[in-house]
C-alpha cells in the first residue's frame, strides 16, 4: 500500500458515501480518526454526518511507522474501493489502497479520547468539543434553525435589518450594559466637576453594547413595513446560571400596522415553522439528541425526569394551538392551583401585580393547559416603557398590550408587545419611568410624523436552540459562551 493519496482525486463527503447505492468505484475520504482497531479498522468522520465510515487497512502491506500515526484525532486521507461491508454496524466501507496522514494527533496529549466526557469538561475545551457527536448534532440543529428563521421572514416579504451593536441608548431601561470606551483607565479625563469627560472618548458620549435592536427596528418598520433583526446582543448581568449568557443572539421583528393579535399569530407561526424545519432537516441529529437525553435521565429519580422525550416535546408545540389568556386570568389560575395552596411553589402567588417566575410559567404550560401558552395584558409596572397602554380595568388597574409565549421546560420563549404609538402617552410613560426623552428624541420622531399602530417581539435564539436540542445548559448551544469570569477562545 502506498502512503500518498493522489492530489487530483476529489474527496467525497462521508454523508454521501453512507447513502451510496452503487459499489466498487474508487473514492477518496478525508476526515479525522475516531478509532483505530486491530491495526486494521479505521473509523473516520468528516463532520458531514454523525455516522463514521469504516476504512479497512491491509496492515501486512502497510509501513508500521505509518500505522502508528493513525491515532484518535489525526486527520487522514484514504483512497480505495467503496465496497459492501461484511461487518456489523455499517453497510459500506472503504478498502484502502493509499493512505496519507494530513495532520498528526499525539494520543498522549489529545484530550478527546474515545470515551464519555462530561459536558462540564467539554465546556473547558470548547475549542475541541465540536469534534464530539453531541456538539456536531447541536450545532447542525443551530445552523438549521438559523437558516429557517431567515427563510421564514424572506418568504413573507420582511426586510432584514442590521441594527447597531454599539449604542447610546438602553432599550430595556435595565441598566445592565457593557460600556464601550477608548479612554485610558489610568488617566481618565475629567470635567471640572470631577465627572468622566466623555467628550474625549471615541464617540464623544457614553456608549454601550446593545441589549436589543428593537428601537432602531421600529424606525425601519415605520418606512419599510415589516422588518426583522437577527444579531448579537449583550447583557452585563452578573448571573452564573444555566439560563444566562452575557453575549447572545436575538431575533426581533417589527411590523407596521400590526396589533397584538397579529403579533401573537406571527410569533406562533414562526416558532412552529422553525421547529418543523429542524425536524425535517436534522432528523438524525434530533434522534441522537433525544437518545442522549433519555440516557442522561436514566440516573435521575422518576419525578425529576422529563414527562416527554425530545421529539414528543417538539410535537407538543407543533400539534397544539397555543392557549391565549390574560395575565389576570393566569394569576387567578395560579392562585387557586394545588402547588400554590400547598405552598409548593418557591415563590408563592400572593396576588395581582406579581412578576411570574419560571415555575409558574411552566405550571401553566405543563400541568394546567398541557400546551404552549401566550400570556397577554401584563401590569404596566412590570413592563417596559414602549408597550401600548390599555384603558384601566374595573378595579382601576393599569395593564399594557404585552405578550409572552411560554414553552414546556423553558418558561418564557418570546416576549413582545404592541408598541405605544400615541406620542403623548409615550412621553408621559417615559417621564414616569425616568427614561430620558431628550436622548431618545429620534425614537419619538416616529410618533411625531405619521405614527401608526405597530408591534414586535424578541426571541432569544439560544433559548430556542436549548429547547429544540434538549440541552439543559445555555452554554452548550453557543460555540464560545461568554459568562461572568469567562471569555475564553
Amino acid at each position: 500500500m502506498t502512503s500518498q493519496v493522489s492530489n487530483h482525486m476529489k474527496h467525497t463527503r462521508i454523508k454521501d458515501l453512507l447513502n451510496a447505492t452503487t459499489y466498487g468505484h474508487q473514492v477518496t475520504v478525508k476526515g479525522w480518526v475516531k478509532t483505530f482497531r486491530n491495526n486494521q479498522f479505521i473509523a473516520i468522520n468528516d463532520g458531514s454526518t454523525l455516522g463514521n465510515i469504516q476504512a479497512v487497512v491491509d496492515f501486512n502491506n502497510t509501513d508500521e511507522a505509518l500505522l502508528k500515526r493513525i491515532t484518535t484525532g489525526a486527520a487522514i486521507a484514504v483512497t480505495g474501493a467503496l465496497v459492501e461491508s461484511l461487518g456489523k454496524g455499517q453497510r459500506v466501507e472503504v478498502k484502502v489502497d493509499t493512505l496519507e496522514i494530513l495532520g498528526d494527533s499525539d494520543p498522549e496529549k489529545f484530550p478527546l479520547q474515545p470515551k464519555k466526557h462530561s459536558l462540564e469538561f467539554l465546556r473547558e475545551i470548547a475549542h475541541l468539543r465540536f469534534r464530539t457527536n453531541t456538539f456536531n448534532a447541536v450545532f447542525k440543529v443551530r445552523n438549521a434553525l438559523s437558516f429557517a428563521v431567515h427563510q421564514f421572514f424572506y418568504e413573507r416579504g420582511f426586510v432584514y435589518m442590521h441594527t447597531p451593536i454599539i449604542t447610546g441608548s438602553d432599550a430595556e431601561g435595565a441598566g445592565e450594559m457593557f460600556k464601550v470606551t477608548t479612554l485610558d483607565f489610568d488617566h481618565t479625563p475629567r470635567t471640572p466637576d470631577g465627572a468622566v469627560d466623555y467628550k474625549e472618548d471615541f464617540f464623544g458620549k457614553p456608549t454601550n453594547l446593545t441589549v436589543s435592536g428593537q428601537l432602531e427596528g421600529e424606525l425601519a418598520a415605520m418606512a419599510l413595513g415589516n422588518i426583522y433583526t437577527f444579531g448579537p446582543t449583550f447583557r452585563a448581568e452578573n448571573s452564573n446560571t444555566t439560563r444566562h449568557l452575557a453575549e447572545f443572539w436575538m431575533i426581533e421583528p417589527e411590523m407596521a400596522f400590526y396589533e397584538l393579535e397579529d403579533n401573537m399569530d406571527l410569533a406562533e407561526e414562526l416558532l412552529k415553522y422553525v421547529i418543523r424545519f429542524a425536524l425535517d432537516h436534522c432528523p438524525d441529529e434530533i434522534e441522537f439528541l433525544k437518545n442522549r437525553l433519555l440516557d442522561e435521565e436514566k440516573g435521575k429519580p422518576q419525578n425529576e425526569r422529563s414527562e416527554m422525550d425530545l421529539v414528543a416535546k417538539l410535537h407538543f408545540c407543533l400539534d397544539n394551538r397555543f392557549e391565549r389568556i390574560t395575565y389576570t386570568e393566569a394569576i387567578d389560575i395560579l392562585h387557586r392551583s394545588k402547588p400554590n395552596q400547598k405552598k409548593q411553589f418557591k415563590y408563592p402567588i400572593e396576588g395581582w401585580g406579581a412578576d411570574l417566575q419560571s415555575e409558574h410559567e411552566r405550571y401553566l404550560v405543563e400541568k394546567h393547559f398541557k400546551k404552549p401558552v401566550i400570556l397577554t395584558d401584563y401590569p404596566a409596572e412590570i413592563k417596559a416603557f414602549y408597550m401600548r397602554q390599555n384603558d384601566p380595568d374595573e378595579q382601576g388597574r393599569h395593564t399594557v398590550r404585552a405578550m409572552d409565549i411560554l414553552f414546556p421546560g423553558i418558561g418564557e420563549m418570546v416576549g413582545g408587545s404592541q408598541r405605544e404609538e400615541r406620542f403623548d402617552k409615550l412621553v408621559k410613560r417615559m417621564e414616569e419611568m425616568n427614561v430620558p426623552a431628550k436622548e431618545l428624541d429620534w425614537y419619538l420622531d416616529t410618533r411625531r410624523f405619521g405614527t401608526a399602530p405597530h408591534a414586535g417581539f424578541g426571541l432569544g435564539f439560544e433559548r430556542l436552540v436549548v429547547f429544540v436540542t434538549g440541552m439543559t445548559n445555555i452554554r452548550d448551544v453557543i460555540p464560545f459562551p461568554r459568562t461572568p469570569n469567562n471569555a475564553e477562545f
